[in-house]
């Protein structure tokens, strides 16, 4: 591994720099003006794993947006890790709040990094991590120290709901037939305690519409007589938590599986600061479910948000109107066992029966993905433990992530692997807001330790 060590090394600047290009294009996959963006960045990736040393590659053509595919086939007797990345981004907005252009990566000291963070949109979500495989792969191919065979799968629309992941998988089994699937889209809780996810949660996402009367009417002739769909959908919402921010929809908690006295006394091993957490989000207390620590609120339960609410007039000055429709966005986090259709048809049945006289009720379930856990026995984690330990020179501590990835439960489901989450991202990064960055050191630190995960995972396959 020097060898691979010392081309790292040598080749740091140029790493950054060609990370920092790919910044620079807007891959937004959500709003169709970047289209032409997106798809530049499909051949981005394309052309860095070309360099890289990756053969057959090509960008497949979906319904949508392009996944990329590449590999290195070294000896079909060794074992074969699948990496999966994605290029999309979320998009900038609230575009005023950056402190420097989204797409115009540039790098500063903070706090937290020292050495310096990149900030960009998709710096740490997920183009700097994706990004740590290409080079981490060419460091190994370029000085012939890959010790098993790998595969690439970069994908587009991760940040939309990989609509069309689903079907490529299903119409590739043999192109994606591996032994273990690598991703990085996760975090570790610091840069000096290494953690590795072992659990995601699944998701239930989806829009309601709240009707009154059949046009906007005035207030002061109307208001006290008529529903006002703006007032019932804040009852309706607000009605879906208890005193003890327990959920109401009747079934909800039915198939959660509660984790043992013995599990949740490992999980509280990791740091946990009250007082940082607050300040770091500038706020003076913590809420959730009643009986569970912050970590477990933020991992293993299951949880209802409101992601975007709107309705009426909200423009300057007034305008004294009682709204026909009222809209919002909710977001549940799901646990295993718990089903994202089941869930989802729950939802729909309960906001339904709560609907105030005067009002109709329309939900519009949106993406959801199932959760996924993958046992600390596997070989994929005890390669991904020994690589941390090398090169942090700690073993890491194996958490539940609070996120969602659901193509990793459809991984699982469609080409019978477990999914190993080496993410180096801290929670400060502030994906998907403003300001988004990623450590320099932890770019680097990603390079430097998934080539041992490489090597310990082979060892431990052939052994």
């Amino acid at each position: 591994m020097e060898a691979v060590n010392d081309y790292i090394s040598q080749n740091k600047e140029r790493f950054l720099n060609e990370l920092m290009e790919l910044l620079k294009v807007p891959s937004v996959s959500a709003d169709p003006k970047f289209a032409a963006d997106v798809n530049k960045t499909a051949e981005l990736v394309a052309d860095n794993l070309r360099k890289a040393g990756a053969e057959n590659i090509e960008i497949c053509k979906t319904a949508g947006y392009p996944i990329v595919y590449g590999d290195k086939i070294i000896d079909n007797s060794l074992p074969t890790i699948l990496v999966y990345g994605h290029y999309d981004v979320q998009p900038a907005d609230p575009i005023e709040l950056w402190t420097n252009p989204a797409f115009e990566p540039i790098i500063k000291k903070t706090e937290i990094h020292p050495e310096g963070a990149i900030f960009a949109r998709g710096a740490c979500d997920d183009k700097g991590q994706m990004f740590m495989h290409v080079k981490a792969f060419e460091a190994m191919n370029k000085n012939n120290s890959l010790p098993c065979n790998v595969k690439f799968m970069i994908e587009g629309e991760e940040e939309v709901g990989s609509e069309n992941l689903g079907v490529f998988v299903k119409n590739n089994h043999e192109r994606l037939k591996a032994d273990v699937i690598l991703v990085s889209d996760t975090g570790m809780l610091a840069n000096d305690v290494p953690s590795i996810t072992t659990g995601l949660r699944g998701l239930s996402y989806v829009e309601v519409e709240v009707t009154g009367p059949n046009r906007d009417l005035h207030s002061g002739l109307y208001g006290g007589c008529v529903a006002n769909p703006i007032n019932s959908l804040a009852k309706m919402i607000a009605s879906l938590h208890d005193a003890n921010n327990h959920i109401t929809i009747p079934g909800f908690y039915d198939k959660v599986i509660d984790l043992t006295d013995e599990e949740r006394a490992e999980m509280a091993k990791a740091p946990f600061s009250k007082e940082a957490y607050c300040k770091a989000l500038n706020i003076n207390d913590v809420l959730g479910e009643e009986g569970y620590s912050t970590m477990e609120r933020g991992s293993i339960r299951p949880t209802l948000d409101v992601n975007g609410i709107w309705g009426g007039y909200t423009g300057d000055g007034a305008k004294t109107v009682i709204a026909s429709k009222a809209y919002a966005k909710i977001s549940m986090r799901l646990v295993p066992d718990q089903d994202p259709a089941e869930i989802t048809k729950l939802f729909v049945d309960h906001f339904e029966s709560i609907a105030p006289a005067g009002t109709t009720v329309k939900v519009t379930p949106h993406h959801g993905g199932e959760p996924a856990v993958t046992p600390i026995d596997s070989i994929g984690y005890q390669a991904a433990s020994l690589a941390y330990e090398k090169t942090f020179n700690k073993k890491p501590i194996p958490v539940r992530s609070g996120g969602s990835i659901p193509i990793v439960a459809m991984f699982e489901k469609e080409l019978g692997l477990k999914t190993v989450l080496m993410g180096f991202g801290l929670d400060s990064d502030a994906i998907h807001s403003p300001n988004e960055h990623y450590g320099v050191f932890n770019y680097f630190k990603g390079i430097e330790t998934i080539p041992y995960f490489y090597k310990f995972y082979t060892e431990l396959s052939q052994s």
